[in-house]
């Protein structure tokens, strides 16, 4: 399609051709001025932009958290200065200065967009595929909570989630499994607009993407409409349909020309990740019948134009918080217990029906007893909500009695993910970003692999997903190496602002939860074990509740200093203990230190951290079925590590951890070797 001087094409007018060009240009100025960033994907869906936030986007810039309002999110968030102009334009508080000081120190526009910088950002895009599964957990957040709360008659949750997705995001694998799911769910309120400019970083998508998207969709089970994304009519048309078809998710296939009016870069690869170059931003604003100067110039009429979206959204907003009056008054509870969830806080007895195991008799295994606490949580907190990678049975992450999730029962609490992990954890974390529920995910822990880049990204925006991970060793057993951890672990700890907790026992599992539920500011993992271990004897060590400063000492054998400490995690606590009480059953002083939470016990004072690991005993001991990496921070050079270095088995689990050296014996022989 043909480009007039200024970049005029069909079912514009004079203003809609002057307002879409605006966007395209305060991109191009952003980039230019950074000498970085993607100047093309702005350029090329900057129409198909302009109609949605124009025509349909139900938001309110001058109340950003208004929470019936259409999510937007850029999946395709390379292309940040569209996102950042349209905020500008529209009127929320963001300023020109914003735009200008783009992927500089200290800005509040980074080069990708980032929740929590700018009013108007719903959650962080740029890794490719990330937005497409995040969107489908807000659609899901949306669904759930409007077959909690509404009523006949009284509608308070009703907002559609849109985005605008790329090549590059409907290549990666987690788009793919998000899909999937969606469509089985019939997620009608999702709407994405595919940006199809057939440009990757490489060139054309032709070397490597030449399947039909669309058909791909439709074996989804998505809605699926294929439109010129330049056409302003088509791209209406096109969403208005989608807003009707309310039993499937909807994909606008829009046929788009990245670098759109650059004279020499438009439809090439030059245009996606460079700065178009002084000369190519002159030659394109010319063609686009642009002043050169000033730079991020925006006509007055433009702004008018884009700032209407103002008081359209103090109206909408207005009409709906009359519509919640009129529900709270009809249903005071739900209206209350609305307000609670969507604050985010806890109700006063939020864990009175959590199991007391204090009096167990028989062995439990973690993962046992976190699902035990799991479904007295759900009791006291009905916003909590979330499932397995098909592995409910093992990880104990059913709620009972909760029902099912699905595209007939949308306010079931229980999520069936299916084998997808990636998805799973970024679905999490657009159900937490929507606000208003507490989502978990759980699978084994070898395969948290697959959700690392989802669970980064949870800690980067401080979203309290909780991430359950059962079968947590070797100690697994017969399934092997392929399925026993041994650096993932201490990956995860290598997460910043991700808080693991690997409990010792079932009580101290029941802390861990409680630990995870108080964690309003960032996500939780939990590691948990298959095998059973022991429910040790408070009565006769320390409280449990030391589990949430992180570390803390679960015996001694005398109150003077200690000869040698030894520190145990999850399931090697238990054989921590025990070597311990022989070794002071030989006149040895010996303190062991339970350490479920490198991260709880970092944020402790240094006084504590001194008063459960004292800096004049030199011998110390971790015990860890995992990767020795790290431990040398707590135990010192001096000290020694029970750990893996290598690989584990297939052999039955105790005779796993026999072989490999994690047994009583051989904790009192190396702690002994560590006093000589």
């Amino acid at each position: 399609m043909g480009i007039t001087r200024g970049g005029e094409m069909r079912g514009q007018t004079a203003l809609d051709q002057l307002s879409i060009n605006t966007i395209r240009t305060l991109a191009i100025d952003g980039v230019q001025r950074a000498n970085s960033g993607h100047p093309g994907m702005p350029m090329g869906a900057a129409a198909m932009a302009y109609v949605l936030w124009t025509r349909f986007l139900k938001h309110s810039p001058a109340h950003p958290d208004w929470p019936d309002r259409d999510r937007f999110v850029l999946s395709a968030g390379h292309g940040s200065m569209l996102l950042y102009s349209l905020l500008y334009l529209t009127g929320y508080d963001v300023a020109l200065d914003d735009l200008r000081s783009f992927r500089q120190w200290g800005s509040s526009t980074p080069g990708h967009p980032e929740r929590g910088c700018l009013p108007g950002v719903e959650i962080t895009t740029g890794p490719l595929g990330q937005g497409v599964a995040n969107g489908v957990g807000i659609a899901i957040a949306e669904r759930h909570l409007a077959a909690q709360f509404n009523r006949p008659g009284h509608i308070i949750v009703d907002h559609h989630t849109y985005a605008i997705v790329s090549d590059g995001d409907l290549m990666e694998g987690v788009a793919s499994e998000a899909a999937s799911l969606a469509g089985h769910l019939g997620l009608g309120k999702l709407i994405y607009l595919y940006d199809d400019n057939d440009i990757s970083i490489e060139g054309s998508t032709d070397l490597t993407f030449t399947e039909d998207v669309g058909e791909r969709f439709e074996a989804y089970g998505w809605h699926v409409q294929q439109v010129d994304g330049d056409d302003l009519e088509a791209v209406a048309s096109a969403i208005e349909a989608a807003k009707q078809e309310t039993e499937k998710p909807s994909l606008i296939v829009a046929r788009t020309h990245i670098g759109y009016g650059s004279p020499n870069k438009q439809d090439s690869a030059e245009a996606h990740g460079s700065p178009l170059g002084v000369e190519e931003v002159r030659l394109t604003k010319e063609r686009l019948g642009w002043p050169l100067e000033p730079d991020f110039y925006v006509p007055d009429d433009a702004l008018a134009h884009f700032r209407q979206a103002v008081n359209r959204g103090k109206g909408l907003e207005a009409d709906w918080r009359a519509r919640f009056d009129s529900y709270a008054s009809a249903y005071l509870e739900e209206a209350e217990r609305w307000n609670r969830q969507m604050a985010g806080t806890l109700p006063s007895d939020w864990d009175a029906h959590v199991p007391d195991f204090s009096v167990a008799d028989e062995p439990m295994a973690t993962r046992a007893a976190s699902g035990k606490v799991l479904n007295g949580l759900a009791w006291g907190v009905p916003e909590l909500i979330g499932g397995s990678a098909d592995l409910a049975p093992s990880n104990n992450t059913l709620l009972v009695g909760a029902g099912d999730l699905s595209a007939e029962n949308p306010g079931g609490r229980n999520l069936h993910f299916g084998v997808r992990e990636h998805a799973m954890a970024a679905i999490a974390n657009g159900m937490a970003a929507h606000g208003g529920l507490w989502p978990y995910v759980s699978t084994f822990l070898i395969f948290s692999d697959y959700m690392r880049p989802a669970i980064r990204l949870a800690a980067m925006m401080g979203l309290p997903v909780v991430f359950v991970f059962t079968h947590d060793s070797i100690a697994l057993g017969e399934d092997g190496p392929t399925h026993q951890p041994i650096e993932q672990l201490m990956s995860l700890r290598e997460v910043p602002d991700l808080t693991v907790i690997r409990p010792s026992d079932a009580t101290e599992t029941m802390e861990a939860w409680r630990a995870a539920l108080l964690n309003r500011d960032g996500p939780t993992a939990l590691v948990l074990t298959r095998q059973k271990l022991p429910v040790l004897d408070r009565t006769k060590i320390a409280s449990e509740e030391g589990l949430r400063r992180g570390g803390y000492v679960l015996w001694r054998s005398r109150h003077d200093a200690a000869d040698v400490i030894l520190i145990g995690t999850g399931s090697e606590t238990p054989i921590a203990l025990q070597a311990g009480e022989e070794l002071a059953a030989e006149g040895i002083g010996v303190c062991v230190v339970s350490m479920p939470s490198w991260e709880l016990f970092d944020r402790q004072s240094a006084s504590y951290r001194e008063s459960v690991l004292p800096t004049d005993v030199r011998a110390r001991m971790a015990i860890e079925a995992g990767i020795k990496m790290g431990w040398e921070h707590y135990v010192g050079l001096d000290g020694d590590v029970i750990g893996m270095e290598g690989f584990g088995a297939s052999a039955p689990g105790e005779v796993v951890l026999r072989k490999f050296g994690f047994t009583v014996e051989d904790v009192i022989a190396r702690a002994k070797a560590l006093l000589k």
